[in-house]
């Protein structure tokens, strides 16, 4: 009661924490890849503007009690509240990686040092290292390009903010600043990002997601939190009308994270800049004391994850990726575990390691401070067991078990389907009429250099283009190419999309290029979330061209798990063979 008593005396705002609360959720749930929540990377952009309000907020309070604003404090008590947590989580995941997989922690040194230095975006922008499209093991430690972003914010801005305060005078000029710098960061996202490509440079630069602090910085001038009434002085129509404004926003919020997702073109920038827009007025709405809503959100389930927000924003992501396994069926009790052990780390951080560093008091005498210190050395001690424990060796054993539970699955299901798959290929065989492959071009990825033999073999003549790492966004240039040199077919087999995905006009203009050319485009079977985005383009435009024929080999593939390597994409000899041999059905029945 005391600790609630004390947090209001410092202008405590629980409904902040409740709206904390649902951003980490919406993280974690993206973070799971849950088909529902593929909006859920807009939990940053909210995080984004909370942190931009309350930081703001408390340097215009300072400044306005003293006339002066201490910024070696600040900055101390920043780096006291963010790091410790941040290099407990890196030495516990760099312990894991040292003792069970040392090539992926050599490969991932970079990370950890730019992680170190607060510079993680910058790396990862510099890099050329993906958000959205990339193959093989993930970064356990990818997550933390958002925390560098607010940590460079928290360096820079309050020096910005205290000059602006000195030298402009009125706060309505300073606000117009502000929205022009939001503004400008705003266009720099638009300018740079190009529909149909990886938004990853946009998506992690300070410079392209400023706009969201920014945004949460200007209303801590237009509401202050110290100059908002109690419940008790506000008009009931004044409550009422703050508290549907705050139910529309928060409503508003939530069918973003629902019916958005990261390949929406219109996201960059305008829907984060919605996006922050509306956060602002739920941020006004439950910061202020007179609102239900607020309280509503303050509530003590949401309050309590809220609290804890940075702690299982930290170890959510790591966990996640160092518990996958190359099982790719969904499965209730993986993520239940997965959320268990995010939560129990959460909890443990917090309480041992970002407490008592954040409630230091450095203006306690020396022998309360050698107390303070024996008393961080006990928390430390007992954090490290404690992690050592559930991260390093129950975690394991996890694992372990479920791996072995798969690779056993696994097993028996090729037993299986190699005895029914002998029988097709006998029947397959007997039906089997080798073509005249000359006329026809394929252009495609990797998983077409995988088939090119068998294509060769059963359509001679037959010209494929196929290349590591290839998008959709280099097939014109690569058909102009074809064209000039006069080896473009009649024919043309387009595979693409298992690297990315791509939008509606890209492949329209694609297919109004190839107008007087017959088209066949294969769909893509890729366990990555822009699969079922690159289908539904592929169906909803192939279908307004008469001239083009979709290779299903999404349905073809399903349920023939041993056709592919562990990565879900590359085929083995079998199933290469079999992609080669639904491709000349397909030629075959379009001659």
């Amino acid at each position: 009661m005391n600790k609630i008593q004390n947090q209001k005396n410092k202008h405590y705002m629980p409904g902040l924490d409740g709206l904390r609360a649902i951003s980490v959720l919406a993280v974690i749930a993206y973070h799971l890849n849950l088909k529902w929540a593929q909006g859920g990377l807009l939990g940053v952009g909210i995080f984004f503007v909370i942190s931009g309000y309350l930081i703001t907020d408390q340097i215009i309070n300072e400044w306005k009690g003293k006339q002066r604003f201490n910024l070696l404090n600040f900055w101390i008590r920043r780096f006291r509240r963010l790091l410790p947590a941040m290099l407990w989580m890196l030495f516990c995941v760099g312990t894991w990686l040292l003792i069970f997989d040392l090539d992926r922690l050599l490969s991932l040194k970079g990370h950890f040092v730019s992680a170190l230095f607060y510079v993680n975006n910058w790396w990862l922008i510099f890099n050329k290292v993906s958000y959205f499209e990339s193959f093989g093991p993930p970064s356990p430690i990818g997550h933390l390009w958002s925390l560098s972003i607010e940590e460079q914010f928290y360096f820079i801005w309050p020096l910005f903010l205290v000059i602006g305060l000195t030298i402009v005078k009125r706060r309505s000029d300073l606000i117009k600043w502000i929205l022009i710098a939001a503004a400008l960061s705003a266009i720099s996202m638009g300018w740079i990002y190009e529909p149909g490509t990886d938004p990853s440079r946009v998506y992690y630069g300070t410079d392209t997601r400023a706009f969201g602090l920014l945004i949460g910085a200007t209303l801590a001038f237009i509401w202050p939190s110290k100059q908002l009434k109690q419940r008790d002085q506000v008009p009931y129509q004044a409550r009422l009308i703050l508290d549907v404004i705050g139910v529309v926003s928060l409503l508003i919020t939530l069918i973003l994270m629902v019916c958005t997702n990261k390949f929406n073109e219109s996201l960059y920038p305008w829907g984060f800049v919605f996006l922050s827009f509306i956060t602002a007025i739920l941020v006004a709405v439950l910061a202020h004391p007179a609102s239900i809503i607020g309280t509503m959100l303050g509530c003590k389930p949401l309050r309590w994850i809220g609290v804890r927000s940075y702690s299982l924003y930290l170890w959510h992501f790591p966990i996640i990726i160092l518990s996958n396994t190359t099982n790719k069926e969904f499965s209730i009790t993986h993520i239940t575990i997965q959320l268990v052990f995010s939560f129990i780390l959460a909890s443990l951080s917090y309480k041992y390691i970002e407490e008592p560093f954040r409630r230091r008091n450095s203006k306690e005498n020396p022998r309360s401070k050698w107390r303070l210190r024996r008393y961080y050395m006990r928390a430390i001690y007992l954090a490290s067991i404690l992690y050592s424990l559930f991260f390093l060796i129950i975690f394991r054993v996890y694992i372990t078990q479920i791996e072995s539970k798969a690779t056993a699955n696994e097993e028996e299901i090729l037993y299986v389907e190699e005895k029914i798959d002998t029988k097709e290929e006998k029947n397959v065989s007997k039906n089997f009429v080798y073509q005249d492959g000359a006329g026809i071009t394929v252009i495609g990825d990797s998983v077409i250099v995988g088939v090119a033999p068998y294509l060769e073999e059963l359509l001679p003549g037959i010209l494929i283009d196929g290349k590591v790492s290839r998008q959709m966004s280099q097939v014109e240039e690569i058909i102009k190419q074809l064209q000039t040199e006069g080896r473009l077919g009649e024919k043309i087999i387009i595979e693409l999309g298992t690297n990315g995905p791509f939008n509606s006009n890209q492949l329209r203009n694609l297919l109004l290029s190839l107008h007087d050319k017959q088209v066949f485009i294969v769909n893509t079977r890729v366990p990555k979330d822009w699969q079922d985005n690159v289908n539904k383009v592929i169906s909803e435009v192939a279908i307004e061209f008469q001239n083009t024929t979709i290779i299903d080999w999404y349905a073809a593939s399903e349920g023939k798990e041993n056709y592919f390597y562990e990565d879900g994409v590359h085929l083995k000899p079998k199933g290469a063979e079999y992609y080669a041999s639904i491709i000349l059905e397909a030629v075959k029945e379009n001659i």
